[in-house]
């Protein structure tokens, strides 16, 4: 596995510390080995953050060290293999660290043999933990101080009870708990946690319940985090001051997200650093004396919207306060002249701000976001000599003046999105070189003289510059933006070709170029780089083919090429690229067939495809369907929870980037601002498919969305579709299907939108559950249905009947035309044709001149030819 590879996930102090191990014999001078003085044995090793890969053998020589007293392995990658169970043979280890570093399957029982421990951290997420092991480890291991068992959800697989008489609460030496992010059944917090008197920290998370009044006897503790527990977890209000007035060692208290549910306290420890309440149901009014604590350095209380209050003007000499979050509560005042991070976001403030704020000369952070706050924006906030992050999106400023923005060498993170800022692009603004995250979206900013100016953001990581009134090409400048992560320039107006350079960012993660007018061909796209994850030009003039370099995305999740004029045929070969989630080609040139690709695991994880408003041809892929593997319900598979496509990297903005997608849903594009894990579709509209609708579309059985309308598709509906139980929008209108609508359909419990129109169906249209409330244009223009919601009923004609097929695209006028023949109008039309043929037959025969009645039609009709299709006209979203 490469160097590469290992860098994008592991830390950037990582280093191969065993390279070195070659270059000389005495081993004990080797990187990360340490030696007793005496004797020369290896009694520690560390190669933590070293790169390591792959598996560690049985017979490795690792074992062979039984005078090893630490062996940390912390931050590497073992590829989720087994740890050995020959970590049994090193009884002498005293500490044990294997956090992070990748390992899978189950914690061996052999483990349980290290009697000697002191430390062990088997923090390593999905690591499974049976209920016998882990009560022989802590039965065993008597001398533990530290204990940290961070796996992640194991209850799917091997259920783990903590009893309150478990051996976890007989090891009086532990100082140091860790059942982060574990889910124990039962899930509670047992009432034995109180005989740990000598715990000094302790973290859980992923439990719920009432937190025992026993906690409260573990007044040694120094750091008590229970938080992140999706308010499942309860602390009743006698419990809650009971803890508060016994821990007077106290220093960090974390309950962020447990449900607290009472008022604010009154008075906390002195002792107290850092305290985190957020989104714990406080009420009441909070008190000057929070923010008298004299150690107190970070307060935040946001989430809390029944905290009222005026939080008083403090000053420097009396705080030592530098974190004071009180986002989307009821708490207002003035701007504190003493704090060094001030979020006070979500809490309806309006007006301007202050024109002058030079007490905030400790301010590193300032976000004032969601609130109502108007005016200019003063220059202090880009003149304090510390500040490092502005937040002010989600206001109702306006102008952005030259004159106002500073250089400030300090400043990394502008927020300005979501205001009424308008004028030109500031040329100022590019003179702040150190920016790493720049975000002045939704707003009304221009170009002056036609073009943006030339960008000096050498450290920038995020581009956030749509929805304004840019316009022009882009400067060839941002070539120069190495470290670029995501660039969303959406909806504006700008054209000409996109830099080539695009494609050799080596870090671009969210390429967003969607509703411009760019032209010429698709930049070479991961030429030379794989990061890339999201691709949207939807909504431009890009022309060519697909660009083939993107065959190295290997970690693409989303291409959207729709909208374009790109003429290409099917790219098959997208099928190889195993994260593609989403794939739409709609409203472009694309034809031909749709072949498949030649490798075992085509399309994997596709949830979207949509290649509608083409001139694609040939019969529907039935083989291509069959490897949608993301459209198959699987078997325990939780379909209770809806989540959302998020990128995959650690930075928050990055993170906070949410993909988007337009689906054609009762005739209407509705744009998704979200995609969901349940929205799996299938459009392939508006294009020349021919033959029979394959049964195999029944396999994919999470399917939601299927349009299959305005094609030439033959044969009767399958009715097997009726197995498509999660399917909400079904359209198979405008096609030349035959036959009497499956029963089978009926059992479609969800389905919202249905249409049969504009094809040659006959018998009576089912009844039963949703199909009782489809109304007359799911149906019409099949001559012979009958039967509620349409007027006709059904035994009052040649149910056998099959009228000759229509064109199956014509243009509005044709439409309109042919919407017009109801079975009235041909019974009018073939008796008045009966009776123009009988008298002309008379005539031919009384006057024995059949060779004059041909050349008198020939002669009207000389050059009777096939009308050619026409393409329905596309619509740009």
């Amino acid at each position: 596995m490469s160097k590469e590879y290992f860098s994008y996930w592991s830390d950037g102090d990582s280093f191969p510390k065993t390279k070195s191990w070659n270059e000389s014999r005495d081993c004990c001078s080797w990187d990360g080995v340490t030696c007793d003085l005496l004797n020369g044995h290896v009694i520690g090793l560390d190669l933590s953050s070293s790169l390591l890969c792959g598996s560690i053998h049985p017979n490795s020589s690792l074992f062979q060290l039984h005078h090893l007293q630490t062996l940390n392995l912390y931050n590497n990658l073992f590829n989720y293999s087994s740890i050995p169970h020959s970590i049994g043979q090193l009884t002498n280890l005293r500490h044990l660290n294997l956090s992070h570093s990748h390992f899978g399957g189950k914690i061996p029982t052999e483990n349980s043999y290290l009697s000697n421990l002191v430390l062990l951290d088997l923090s390593v997420y999905g690591l499974q933990l049976d209920e016998r092991t882990f009560e022989t480890m802590l039965h065993n291991f008597t001398n533990l101080e530290v204990l940290a068992l961070s796996l992640g959800d194991i209850s799917s697989l091997i259920p783990v009870s903590i009893h309150p008489n478990s051996s976890l609460f007989q090891l009086h030496h532990l100082h140091t708990l860790n059942l982060d992010n574990n889910y124990f059944y039962p899930s509670s917090i047992p009432n034995g946690i109180g005989r740990l008197r000598n715990l000094r920290h302790l973290k859980l998370s992923g439990f719920d319940g009432k937190i025992p009044t026993e906690i409260s006897y573990l007044s040694n503790l120094v750091s008590l985090d229970l938080s992140y527990s999706y308010k499942f977890l309860q602390l009743d209000e006698i419990t809650f001051e009971a803890m508060l007035h016994n821990f007077t060692n106290l220093e960090i208290l974390s309950l962020w997200y447990v449900n607290i549910s009472s008022p604010i306290p009154v008075n906390i420890s002195s002792s107290l650093r850092y305290v985190d309440l957020a989104h714990t149901n406080l009420r009441g009014v909070l008190t000057e004396s929070f923010f008298l604590v004299p150690n107190l350095e970070s307060l935040k209380l946001s989430g809390n919207d029944l905290l009222k209050g005026v939080f008083p003007k403090i000053h420097r000499s009396n705080t030592l306060l530098m974190e004071l979050d009180i986002s989307s509560t009821g708490i207002s005042g003035e701007l504190p002249d003493s704090i060094g991070t001030f979020r006070l976001t979500n809490n309806s403030l309006s007006g301007p701000l202050p024109s002058n704020q030079s007490m905030l000369q400790k301010l590193t952070e300032l976000n004032l976001s969601y609130n109502s706050l108007n005016g200019t924006i003063p220059s202090w906030v880009f003149s304090l000599p510390l500040l490092s992050s502005v937040s002010l999106q989600h206001n109702r400023f306006r102008g952005l003046a030259d004159e106002v923005i500073k250089t400030n060498p300090t400043l990394k993170e502008l927020h300005l999105s979501n205001n009424h800022l308008s004028g030109s692009f500031p040329q100022s603004l590019v003179n702040l070189t150190n920016l790493e995250t720049l975000g002045i979206s939704s707003n009304n900013i221009t170009i002056d003289e036609g073009h943006l100016p030339q960008f000096r953001y050498y450290n920038l990581q995020y581009l956030d510059l749509k929805f304004n009134f840019l316009q022009g090409s882009l400067p060839l400048s941002i070539c120069n933006m190495r470290k670029l992560i995501l660039l969303d320039l959406s909806h504006n107006y700008f054209s000409d070709s996109v830099p080539h350079c695009l494609g050799i960012m080596a870090s671009l993660t969210v390429l967003n170029l969607r509703k411009n007018n760019f032209t010429g061909s698709l930049p070479p796209l991961c030429a030379q780089s794989t990061s890339l994850s999201t691709i949207v030009v939807n909504g431009n003039r890009f022309e060519g083919p697909v660009p083939v370099s993107l065959l190295k995305c290997d970690r693409l999740e989303v291409l959207d090429v729709g909208n374009n004029v790109i003429n290409d045929t099917f790219p098959a070969w997208l099928g190889t690229l195993q994260e593609l989630q989403v794939l739409i080609l709609k409203s472009n040139k694309f034809h031909g067939p749709i072949s498949t690709c030649q490798t075992k695991f085509c399309f994997p994880k596709l949830r979207i495809f949509d290649l509608s408003h083409n001139d694609f041809s040939g019969s529907l892929p039935a083989k291509v369907f069959g490897n949608f593997k993301a459209m198959i319900k699987l078997d325990g598979e939780d379909t209770g929870n809806i989540k959302y496509m998020e990128s995959m990297s650690n930075l928050p903005f990055v993170r906070s980037y949410e993909d988007s997608v337009s689906l054609v849903i009762k005739g209407q594009d509705i744009e998704l601002e979200r995609i969901s894990t349940i929205t799996t579709t299938i459009d392939l509209s508006n294009n020349h498919f021919e033959g029979v609708i394959p049964k195999t579309l029944k396999d994919l059985s999470s399917l939601w969305l299927l349009n299959l309308s305005h094609n030439n598709l033959i044969g009767h509906i399958p009715m097997e579709l009726g197995q498509l139980n999660t399917l909400e929008a079904l359209d198979l209108s405008w096609n030349r299907l035959t036959g009497k609508i499956p029963q089978e359909l009926t059992r479609m419990n969800f389905l919202a939108v249905f249409n049969l129109s504009q094809n040659h169906l006959i018998g009576p249209i089912p009844h039963g559950l949703q199909f009782n409330t489809f109304e007359n244009d799911s149906y019409g223009g099949n001559l012979d249905l009958c039967g509620p919601p349409l007027s006709k009923q059904c035994g009052t004609s040649d149910s056998s009947h099959v009228p000759q097929p229509l064109e199956s695209e014509e243009d509005e006028g044709e439409t309109y035309f042919f919407s017009g023949f109801t079975w009235e109008s041909i019974v009018i039309g073939y008796s008045f044709g009966l009776v123009v043929g009988t008298v002309m037959w008379s005539l031919m025969f009384k006057y024995r001149k059949p060779k004059w009645f041909v050349e008198f039609f020939d002669g009207l009709m000389p050059h009777k030819r096939r009308r050619p299709k026409k393409r329905a006209q596309r619509r740009r979203t």
